[in-house]
């Protein structure tokens, strides 16, 4: 059994989107102390209403690059770190970052969806970093992590959990809960995205089948 905490050097694309978090961070938090504007956050942040009244798409991008504070962009790029790395050597960086901007993007429509007429800002990088720990555990599902880095524990559970307590949160009709839609899209896009293609194969065969079939009947 092997024990993995972070996910081995870092790669380009993780080290990229790093970065650029970082750097908007840092003008979200400048914009705030020198000018007591929260300009960044209203018009990039998702606003699910100024999507639906305003047509104000962008937003449904935009707002993974935005976050509410040091702990918050903190967990979020130390958990792409952890688990970015390992996932874009295996998959190739076109791929991971495709998936990523499919995990992110669909968090976002699935929050907007759910509230379209909803003032709150929703802003943070969760919806993709949880795509990115669904396609982790069900990459390497036996893989041994240290939850909260205390308690050891096989990725595939640790999904199921976050997942639980994601889909928990987002049925509790408050703010918090709509933003916890954005978490649960992520992974549910994910499993959406990775799972496509085998269904897709499985309707070709089954196609396939069914014609051979009709030409065995004539």
């Amino acid at each position: 059994m092997h024990t993995y905490f972070f996910g081995g050097p870092v790669t380009r694309t993780v080290k990229t989107l790093i970065l650029v978090n970082v750097a908007v961070y840092v003008l979200q938090v400048v914009s705030l102390r020198l000018f007591g504007s929260h300009f960044i956050d209203l018009y990039f942040g998702l606003i699910p209403i100024r999507v639906t009244r305003e047509m104000m798409l962008w937003q449904l991008g935009t707002y993974m690059f935005l976050h509410g504070g040091v702990f918050h962009i903190f967990f979020n790029m130390l958990t792409l770190f952890m688990f970015g790395n390992e996932l874009e050597r295996f998959w190739g960086t076109r791929r991971f970052l495709l998936y990523y901007f499919i995990t992110g993007i669909g968090a976002g429509v699935c929050s907007w969806l759910i509230a379209m007429n909803s003032w709150s800002v929703i802003i943070g990088a969760s919806g993709a970093i949880y795509g990115l720990l669904l396609a982790y555990g069900m990459t390497y599902p036996n893989r041994i992590v240290y939850l909260n880095f205390l308690l050891p524990i096989k990725v595939k559970w640790m999904v199921l959990i976050m997942g639980a307590f994601a889909f928990l949160s987002s049925i509790g009709g408050t703010d918090s809960g709509i933003a916890s839609i954005a978490h649960l899209g992520g992974m549910v896009i994910g499993y959406v995205y990775l799972k496509g293609s085998d269904w897709g194969e499985r309707y070709r065969r089954y196609n396939e089948q069914h014609r051979r079939e009709q030409l065995k009947r004539q």
